[in-house]
């Protein structure tokens, strides 16, 4: 490279006029020779000094398409250096804007026709490099051999490789001001080698028919927060195994589709599958904004599951890390040899918990990039929603620093004003583009506005993650049953700020590793008090206002943490008691679907009563056209005649945790006589109000 530092090779390679006539010139530096195709025929090239420089005259009539060069893998093709730029004066401008609606057709290695010519067009933001080169299997990666030019002020470097087809392996090799070079991953590659291999490959994504219209018309039609919303968190690689290896995208279609109408979930939520090089972050060290993972198979693989899971009436949650990215060096950090995409104050680029890398929000560039990604998997993936992580890491300069340790904004506060820019132009570019798609904050430092709308200052999210209420909630039922009476604050705690957001409640992955215990295992009391204690907990957040997320696993009871390198205990469903705990999550979540009560006025002040009872915690869920009671017995005692409200109702119990079904003791209330309950320690009744006749 540092042989033909130049910054616009097209000038001086390919077919160009000379004094004496038309000539065709190629780059073969350290050969001795080289030859290529015109009309049919091979020709010897002159070299024209020691550098690399070889030159053939060929008659005037010759074209750029009469001739052929030869690749050092063998391919033949059309001269790279013969073409006019794939990227436009137009996509310049709009690049330096970082307002590129196309950002990701026209960034990265695409497979494209440019002139009537089949190949693939390479673009690569690299602004302070001194040279880019094209590597990969087609030039046995020397970084000598395929020169990039450099596109006006806008920092991208472009080449057009005619001849290249899908699975082709490459990076750019990157020159650096300070004189290094630099192997460096496609930012926005379609999908990468399997790890511990590095290189990105030339994908399709366009090779799927999609068959899920129904649904994406009705996701359009029914767009509102007023619906049942049920999501089965799943991590990829070990809800289910085939012996040893991951099961891949498309044999998993038919198990997940089955497997969440059978237990009634209405939508599944997938730990980040973008392109990540490390098993064990599960995910969110993201190497690959633009990447399906390929452990679990290809594109069309991916858009398989999506569209099958569709066609059952499932939707999906994508899980998107847009707040940081890990440190490895073949990935964007420092990726021309400058901190381009992160700030270069480790104050304000770098986390010292998770050891990653801060995106610089307040370059126009990095931001285009990200909304492109998030964009990207909503087009061509048909995502029916984003959860974005780490929202808190993102709007708060001093996330997880002490004094000193982070850089006040303009007004000497801790707001990362940047950063709120982003998520508010992210959530106001989804809104417009893709109605129906929901936009999930994991937000909690208690952020203002998380589920504001844009133009009233807020966030622009349509849910935000209720952390406050999963901490609370985990903390009471852990409690030991003596002093649970003198912790139910920790119930109704929440509800000072409860309506002060749009919350989902979450039962997710992070509750359930680094020796926090399963759900199941965090229970106290005997085995039978366990799984009493963990269908109350369960029961607990399907009739408590706000949308619901569930952990795989939880729904069975796992007496272990999850781990991600095994597949869940199925087995475990053989035994009485986690069948019989799996029955309960199945009918309760069915039970949420069947009742508007329980989801449609969620964040309504008018959708929720408190119930003063003796020794229960209950609260109404009024709807449209019905009424629910919910009463839970927190305690270890069973409680006879508890009399509940009904005013001119009569009250119908509809679902009761304690059934025999369920693992209980079948202490139920099939018929309610002045109003009075018995209760089960540890039990879930749900009434429905009917009109008296």
């Amino acid at each position: 490279m540092q042989k033909m530092m130049m910054k616009d090779p097209h000038k001086l390679l390919s077919l160009h006029e000379s004094p004496e006539g038309k000539v065709i010139r190629l780059w073969r530096p350290e050969a001795t020779e080289a030859a290529l195709e015109v009309q049919g025929k091979v020709y010897q090239a002159k070299a024209v000094d020691t550098m690399g420089l070889f030159e053939l005259e060929v008659d005037p009539s010759i074209g750029t398409a009469d001739y052929r060069i030869t690749h050092p893998s063998g391919l033949e093709a059309h001269d790279p250096y013969a073409f006019l730029p794939t990227f436009s004066e137009e996509d310049e401008r709009l690049f330096a804007l970082g307002k590129h609606e196309k950002i990701a057709e026209v960034m990265g290695g695409r497979l494209t026709v440019h002139h009537g010519v089949t190949g693939v067009k390479f673009t690569v933001w690299a602004p302070c490099a001194n040279a880019v080169s094209l590597v990969g299997d087609f030039n046995h990666w020397n970084p000598e051999l395929h020169p990039m030019r450099l596109m006006g002020a806008s920092g991208v470097w472009e080449l057009f490789i005619p001849g290249l087809g899908e699975g082709e392996k490459y990076k750019f090799y990157i020159f650096t001001a300070e004189g290094h070079g630099l192997y460096k991953a496609d930012p926005y590659a379609l999908q990468g080698e399997m790890r511990p291999n590095t290189a990105s490959v030339i994908t399709r994504n366009d090779q799927h028919v999609w068959q899920d219209h129904k649904w994406m018309e009705k996701r359009i039609s029914q767009a509102s927060l007023n619906k049942p919303l049920n999501i089965y968190e799943i991590h990829m690689g070990s809800w289910k195994m085939q012996g040893l290896q991951f099961m891949n995208y498309r044999t998993m279609a038919p198990h997940l589709a089955n497997y969440c109408k059978e237990m009634g979930y209405t939508h599944v939520e997938f730990m980040p599958v973008m392109g990540h090089p490390l098993d064990e972050s599960w995910g969110y060290q993201v190497t690959g904004f633009y990447a399906i993972s390929s452990r679990y198979g290809t594109i069309a693989d991916f858009q398989y599951l999506i569209d099958h899971l569709h066609q059952n009436d499932i939707g999906v949650i994508f899980d998107w890390v847009p707040g940081h990215f890990p440190t490895d060096m073949h990935s964007i950090v420092q990726f021309d040899g400058t901190h381009l995409y992160e700030h270069e104050d480790p104050r304000q680029g770098y986390h010292p918990h998770w050891n990653t890398h801060i995106f610089n929000y307040g370059r126009f560039e990095v931001v285009n990039f990200l909304i492109g990604s998030a964009l990207y998997y909503l087009e061509k993936m048909h995502i029916d929603g984003l959860r974005v992580d780490a929202v808190s890491s993102m709007v708060y300069l001093d996330y997880g620093r002490k004094k000193g340790e982070w850089i006040p904004n303009e007004k000497g506060g801790n707001e990362n004003f940047k950063a709120i820019a982003f998520l508010q132009e992210l959530n106001t570019q989804v809104h417009k583009k893709y109605p129906g798609v929901l936009m999930i904050a994991e937000e909690s430092h208690a952020f203002p506005g998380v589920t504001t709308p844009v133009s009233e200052g807020g966030l622009g999210f349509h849910l935000k993650w209720d952390l406050g209420w999963m901490n609370d909630t985990l903390r009471f039922f852990q409690t030991g049953f003596p002093y649970r009476d003198h912790r139910k604050n920790l119930l109704t705690h929440e509800f000072t700020y409860y309506f002060d957001e749009h919350h989902l409640l979450p039962l997710s992955h992070d509750e359930v590793v680094h020796e926090k215990k399963s759900l199941l295992s965090k229970m106290p009391g005997n085995e039978w008090e366990k799984f009493a204690n963990l269908r109350l907990l369960l029961s607990y957040m399907i009739c408590h206002p706000g949308k619901k997320l569930l952990f795989m696993g939880g729904e069975f009871g796992l007496w272990n943490e999850w781990n991600c390198k095994e597949e869940l205990p199925w087995h475990l469903i053989g035994l009485p008691l986690h069948q019989k705990l799996k029955s309960c999550v199945r009918d309760l979540n069915h039970l949420y679907q069947r009742h508007p009560a329980l989801w449609e006025k969620d964040f309504s002040k008018e959708g929720f009563e408190w119930v003063e009872t003796e020794k229960t915690f209950s609260y109404f869920r009024h709807g449209k056209d019905e009424t629910l009671l919910c009463v839970h017995n927190l305690t270890s005692q069973k409680l006879e005649n508890v009399t509940v409200p009904c005013k001119s109702f009569t009250p119908i119990e509809i679902f009761n945790t304690d059934s025999q079904e369920y693992g209980g003791y079948g202490i139920l209330n099939p018929n309610i006589k002045n109003a009075c309950l018995n209760l089960a320690p540890f039990s879930t009744s749900i009434l429905c109000q009917k009109k008296s006749t």
